[in-house]
């Protein structure tokens, strides 16, 4: 393993990868740090091509050191779509979609899981607690159930019902509470304090690792485009881990020498029932104000007080991005006008990026020519709602012979 330590991007404080950790004495998330020197010397971008389709390809840059540890269902190396027709229509010919609604648990939150899990289980962690908005308990759930550890997760009971199910079936100890994902982080740390040391939060960048799989997204858009990096990455910003993530990967690619000194250009999106990072960039702002009110169909971008505020800030300036809202009639119109020209049914949060696209495009953000690809972030499937179905005709049964 090259993992040599955790290090506080906000006060530059050291800490002990050896160990369980969460945040910082500062308050910030740690992020894991590897001797890339060493990387480079024992792996080239062409070896990741012999070897197995899921993100463990890429172990020489992912936290675990005992194969033995690791918990896996085969998730990683999804598919990048080219989306002709409708990328056409809206003058970005050269669209793709990374679709992550084809890993284990319907959504990119079986990337974080798996290496989070592994990594947890490693350590010695028992069990496992968590709020959610509905995909990461759902994944750290089913992982947790896979590695043989205890899990508890928190979410709101408006949640997407496939979600508390998947919990269910996966034996973890499931608890709904009404409000938002900040009240059921409220009641995780009350749950954590009074476990005296019983209980492990792996809340969003409460650990590091969960960061680790979701960065694997930005290796795989680049190997999958011939080690070459698109122009713009568009991506659904709740906690922003996904975001920040593919920045992190991006810089590590670029220290192993593997692309050049050009990066995308990174878009956060947002509902404008729920824009704390839209609100925090238009102002120039390092930290982002707590949302009030959040509400939107995409459920899983509805985090009114993300804890890596300032990481998903960084990661658009330094990229020279941009943050966006959109309403929900308009991803919820773009989400139909995809799949009928495509075929592909997004998830909310992933129409929300096409949203996005359509408008910086309309608007000259994204320039003519420019490769842009969009992140849907889980399968359309787990969102029956998002497609009205109303008013459809009802053919009586065939009679004859």
């Amino acid at each position: 393993m090259y993992l040599t330590h955790l290090e506080c991007p906000r006060c530059g404080r050291e800490h002990d990868a050896g160990k369980p950790q969460n945040l910082c004495d500062c308050g910030s998330p740690l992020f894991a740090r590897y001797d890339l020197a060493a990387v480079a010397e024992v792996v080239t971008p062409e070896r990741f091509g012999l070897r197995p389709a899921d993100l463990w390809r890429y172990r020489e840059l992912l936290p675990v050191a005992d194969p033995g540890h690791v918990t896996t269902l085969g998730e990683g190396w999804t598919p990048l779509w080219r989306a002709p027709a409708y990328g056409a229509e809206i003058g970005i010919p050269d669209l793709l979609v990374k679709d992550e609604g084809l890993t284990p648990t319907g959504s990119f939150k079986a990337r974080g899981a798996a290496v989070g899990v592994s990594r947890a289980r490693e350590l010695g962690v028992e069990r496992i607690a968590m709020p959610t908005n509905g995909n990461a308990g759902a994944a750290w759930a089913t992982y947790a159930t896979r590695a043989g550890l205890g899990a508890t997760i928190v979410m709101p009971q408006d949640a997407p019902t496939i979600c508390r199910r998947e919990c269910v079936a996966a034996g973890a100890d499931l608890r709904l509470v009404d409000g938002l994902i900040s009240d059921a982080g409220r009641h995780v740390a009350r749950l954590v304090a009074d476990a005296g040391g019983a209980l492990f939060d792996a809340g969003t960048l409460r650990e590091p690792y969960r960061l680790e799989g979701k960065k694997t997204m930005g290796y795989e858009i680049v190997e999958q485009l011939g080690w070459q990096v698109p122009d713009v990455i568009v991506y659904p910003a709740g906690g922003g881990v996904g975001l920040i993530g593919i920045h992190k990967a991006l810089h590590e690619l670029r220290e192993l020498g593997w692309i050049t000194d050009r990066l995308p250009r990174l878009v956060a999106v947002q509902s404008t029932g729920c824009a704390p990072i839209v609100r925090a960039f238009a102002a120039g702002a390092e930290r982002a104000e707590p949302w009030a009110d959040a509400h939107t169909v995409a459920f899983g971008i509805t985090v009114p007080a993300p804890l890596g505020d300032e990481l998903i800030l960084t990661a658009l300036r330094e990229s020279a991005g941009t943050a966006l809202a959109v309403a929900d009639e308009d991803l919820l119109a773009d989400l139909r006008g995809f799949a009928a020209r495509e075929g592909l049914l997004l998830c909310p949060e992933g129409a929300a990026c096409l949203t996005a696209a359509r408008q910086l495009r309309a608007g000259g953000w994204i320039r003519a020519g420019e490769r842009v690809v969009v992140l849907n972030t889980g399968a359309g499937l787990k969102y029956p709602d998002s497609v009205d179905v109303g008013g459809l005709p009802v053919l009586s049964p065939m009679s004859g012979r």
